[in-house]
């Protein structure tokens, strides 16, 4: 996949992007600490609305779906770790906490906000695992 990157195969034109990242022949800094993904807080790659495809008419409109609207992301994981036991939960918290070692305040309050989606107490025994 990475064959292209080669300057004998390069493409001409720099107006190409793409984020392929690893694989095969990669021989060059793998887009260094550059993040691939969106959304991040990192002056990674956004999305631009205004080069998004027009609708296309089918029979009525079609365009893009928003796969986030609507749905539920959190039951089962909430669900899940009702199911635990304490011992089960605080290791878990501690796991997390342990993880989130370097990470940036933003994130971390970020995070912490989808476990507390999850279920309450999740997110107030990893808050307690982060002050520990």
């Amino acid at each position: 996949m990475n064959h292209d990157a080669l300057p004998v195969n390069a493409p001409k034109a720099t107006t190409a992007n793409n984020y392929y990242r690893a694989g095969q022949m990669r021989f060059d800094d793998n887009g260094g600490g550059a993040p691939n993904y969106e959304p991040n807080s990192f002056g990674g790659p956004a999305q631009d609305p205004s080069v998004a495809e027009p609708p296309l008419a089918l029979q009525g409109d079609a365009g893009r779906h928003d796969h986030r609207k609507g749905n539920d992301d959190y039951t089962q994981a909430g669900n899940l770790y009702r199911m635990f036991d304490d011992g089960q939960r605080d290791r878990l918290a501690a796991a997390i906490a342990g993880s989130m070692d370097g990470v940036p305040q933003e994130i971390i309050d970020r995070q912490l906000a989808h476990f507390d989606a999850a279920d309450a107490d999740y997110g107030k025994r990893v808050r307690e695992a982060l002050k520990g």
